[in-house]
């Protein structure tokens, strides 16, 4: 049975971007930035994003093309015999870990649609935002039904295959996602007291960057481009060997990078604007943003856009999660397409309900000290991601032959990378010294 693949270039890129822009992008870059000491934080994060992002990426795409497979197919496919298979298996882990929880926010910000659509945050204080947030994730039920109603919404997309689930669902979703972002930095940056936002992101205060900024600005970069959770490498063997993959690599990290700096510019000058702390953390969209918006003019309007368009960026990410799956169920296991999505959907969603009852029923079920949701997110954040990449980055570097890449890179010579030999010394020593960094820091033996 021939295997299906994207239809377009275009569809391609998006669906590419689509999986690494994300909640990563417009919820957690914001609150980095400002908690990170803003402009020099950004520059550091711009800086990890070219040097050491886009060499990962395009190892994963050299991975998830050369093999034409799931990632464990596709490790098992290019080191037949060995067992380095277990990091293509390690790589679909991550991807129902992360979507288990990923789910859970996912959730919240659909209740946010809801909450934005009935004016509910209009003359609230923003200790009763606060309250009326810590209420309903405590809830028993309402977060339960949002979470669970996203991972159907995923598994319907992902049930009508690839061009006419993923790849039509994306190139609706992400220009759309582009017009949001920017009618919201307009009417953000048009705010009385908005230079000063912008003047936090785009002017450097290096007195301000620590070593932490520095170690989170090369964490943010990793986890915004989605590398290690086997997304790109699955969406990778769905494009065409005609089409060149530093191009397309090129293409998705500028707009992965475009789209945190839009958000960064659409929610920093708002909160400067209206005298809130930019250091405020996760709490920024959820509890300190309704705010902001009630005190807008318009901002009925603007809290709608802001949260239609981070239920975008996480349904782009979520079907990419999803259909890494999904991949593996129909190709090493054999099963229809329908049976596979709607088993993966079942198992992510059920493993999702631990994660979105820990804050409420379920808050003193503890793992090592976490709540189930905590557990998830350090599992794959501190560990799971960063092996994963280290080991992708060693494979291409080491295991695989230097022709084999170049030739997957080239696209058998259709397009010679110039800078070929600086992508391998950074994919052998440089990528792998840097995730490694990461991996010390999460845990906590680097400081």
């Amino acid at each position: 049975m021939s295997r299906e693949n994207f239809g377009s270039r275009f569809g391609a890129i998006m669906a590419l971007a689509g999986s690494a822009v994300g909640l990563g992008n417009i919820w957690k870059f914001p609150y980095e930035a400002g908690s990170n000491g803003g402009g020099a934080f950004m520059l550091v994060y711009l800086f990890f994003v070219f040097v050491i992002g886009i060499p990962v990426m395009l190892s994963e795409f050299v991975i998830g093309r050369r093999g034409q497979r799931n990632p464990f197919g596709s490790f098992k496919t290019l080191a037949p015999g060995t067992r380095w298979f277990w990091f293509g298996g390690l790589s679909i882990f991550a991807a129902a870990i992360i979507l288990s929880y990923y789910g859970t926010v996912a959730g919240w910000t659909l209740e946010y649609v809801a909450y934005a659509i009935g004016d509910t945050f209009h003359g609230r204080s923003s200790e009763d935002i606060g309250q009326l947030f810590s209420d309903f994730v405590s809830n028993s039920y309402k977060p339960l039904l949002w979470q669970v109603g996203f991972m159907v919404l995923c598994g319907i997309i992902i049930m009508s295959g690839v061009k006419n689930g993923i790849e039509r669902c994306v190139k609706t979703m992400m220009p759309a996602l582009f017009v949001l972002i920017l009618l919201l930095d307009i009417r953000a940056c048009t705010l009385d007291g908005a230079a000063e936002g912008l003047k936090f992101l785009f002017v450097p205060d290096f007195s301000k960057l620590t070593f932490n900024s520095v170690l989170n600005a090369l964490g943010q970069s990793f986890f915004s481009l989605s590398l290690g959770m086997g997304a790109l490498m699955t969406y990778a063997s769905y494009i065409s060997r005609n089409e060149n993959l530093t191009g397309i690599s090129v293409r998705v990290v500028v707009a992965d990078t475009f789209v945190s700096i839009l958000a960064g510019m659409a929610i920093l000058p708002a909160v400067f604007a209206f005298g809130v702390d930019p250091s405020a953390g996760p709490n920024l969209v959820y509890i300190t943003l309704p705010q902001v918006f009630d005190a807008m003019p318009l901002g009925y309007v603007w809290g709608i856009v802001f949260f239609v368009l981070l239920t975008f960026a996480a349904l782009t990410s979520a079907i990419s999660l999803l259909e890494v799956c999904v991949a593996y169920l129909t190709e090493e296991l054999k099963f229809k397409r329908l049976s596979a999505t709607a088993l993966s959907t079942g198992v992510i969603a059920a493993l999702g309900v631990l994660c979105t009852l820990s804050f409420g029923p379920m808050r003193d079920f503890t793992i090592f000290g976490r709540t189930f949701f905590d557990a998830f997110d350090a599992l794959s954040s501190n560990i799971v991601l960063p092996v994963g990449g280290i080991f992708i980055c060693l494979f291409v570097g080491w295991k695989m032959k230097t022709m084999s890449v170049y030739s997957e890179l080239s696209s058998g010579g259709r397009y010679p990378m110039g800078m070929f030999r600086i992508f391998m010394f950074i994919v052998k020593y440089i990528a792998p010294a840097a995730i490694l960094l990461i991996l010390l820091g999460a845990i906590g033996i680097v400081k």
